[in-house]
């Protein structure tokens, strides 16, 4: 067995162990998008190896010379369609679907020219280098850098500046008489062992990239209380301490919002949980929608919601606070089948030096009680310079 041979076994196998890899991911995380396709193309690219195998055996080149190109053409399309579900990119089918159809007819059009030719060379790899282009495309589309996202990137940028080179290279050193003579040539060997090269960085780096991403679905999942759709109690407080620190770091102020909807139980007890399930989710939704990416909001028990916003003073907090108020109560009550209409009361506390999140949720706490005596859907402002809450809102008619 030549080297060229030996490496292109080597190729097909890390190629299948990759499309098993990718296969498993998908069947056991169902909401990893794009590793199907991954899994497809690597499965599809294992057909150009088998192949290059089965030319030096064949009088007439041609159609097992076009099932070598088409077969790794469709892999690398395959894997940029994964790269942009997984990234939750728009998939570039046109552009793709145009670049395979005008490949094709060009390698038809080239496979009689001499191998020796820089054209034919360029012609034959230029498709190849266009598919990655695409897929470099995907990814500077993506907003959230990290190392592993760059460093896909790149190594995309050079795998498809890799095909360009090749011309040059196998004009320089040849690359067999005839399509047949290829596994014999000491270009084949160098051309195999830089795509075993690549094709195991691309796919260890892309496999990486997916398994990051679905553990960080999977902590998301475990932190998220479905029914709100914001955080619960546990990663409320996970990501709050964190929000807190780098407040206290930064030096800028912060305040903390305790919300409480009224009457809840009464709700439950008349209507039924399914009315208060959707009490739950429209009050949320209006949590959600107004609060700043900054905020951290939270479902800490029940019917109690916790925000807590870095950056804000008190003032700011209780905009905040007025209007999630004020638009919760301006709910239809018959869009929930109720008879009364919906509110809720707010307590609010600004961080203090030293604070840890259960200190000044324990502020904001007691200024919402002081809401809820006062007769609720109201504000009240927990007071640094006061060790009692300061009554601030009014109750709407």
């Amino acid at each position: 067995m030549s080297a060229a041979a030996f490496v292109l076994a080597i190729n097909l196998f890390v190629a299948g162990l990759f499309a098993t890899a990718f296969a498993i991911v998908a069947v056991y995380h169902r909401s990893s998008r794009g590793a199907v396709w991954l899994a497809l193309g690597y499965a599809t690219g294992m057909m150009s190896p088998l192949f290059e195998f089965f030319l030096p055996f064949q009088q007439d080149h041609r159609l097992v010379s076009m099932a070598i190109f088409t077969s790794f053409l469709l892999a690398l399309v395959a894997c940029v369609i994964g790269l942009a579900d997984h990234y939750e990119r728009r998939r570039p089918l046109a552009v793709l679907g145009l670049v395979v159809v005008l490949s094709i007819l060009v390698n038809i059009a080239i496979l009689d020219m001499p191998r020796q030719s820089l054209v034919r060379g360029f012609l034959y790899q230029m498709p190849y280098t266009l598919v990655q282009a695409i897929g470099v495309a995907v990814l500077l589309g993506h907003r959230r850098w990290r190392p592993l996202d760059i460093t896909l990137l790149a190594l995309l940028a050079v795998s498809g500046l890799h095909f360009l080179g090749k011309p040059a290279l196998a004009a320089l050193i040849g690359s067999g008489s005839a399509p047949q003579d290829y596994l014999t040539s000491t270009y084949a060997a160098l051309s195999q062992s830089i795509g075993a090269i690549l094709l195991i960085s691309n796919g260890l780096v892309m496999l990486l990239v997916m398994v990051r991403d679905m553990m960080a679905d999977m902590t998301a999942r475990s932190e998220t209380d479905p029914l709100s759709q914001v955080l619960n109690r546990r990663g409320f407080v996970e990501h709050g301490d964190a929000a807190l620190l780098r407040a206290a770091r930064a030096g800028v102020p912060a305040v903390m919002i305790m919300a409480d909807i009224d009457h809840f139980k009464a709700i439950n007890d008349t209507y039924g949980h399914a009315v208060g399930d959707r009490v739950i989710a429209a009050f949320a939704a209006i949590l959600r929608d107004i609060a700043e990416p900054r905020s951290v909001i939270g479902r800490i028990g029940g019917e109690e919601f916790a925000v807590f916003i870095p950056g804000a003073n008190l003032m700011t907090g209780k905009l905040y606070a007025e209007t999630a108020r004020s638009a919760f109560a301006a709910l239809s009550p018959r869009a929930f089948d109720l008879v009364e209409p919906i509110t809720a009361a707010f307590g609010l506390a600004a961080l203090r030096p030293g604070d840890t999140l259960s200190e000044v949720m324990r502020r904001a706490d007691t200024a919402l009680y002081q809401a809820k005596a006062l007769g609720r859907n109201r504000v009240a402002l927990f007071r640094d310079d006061s060790p009692r809450p300061f009554f601030i809102g009014r109750r709407s008619a």
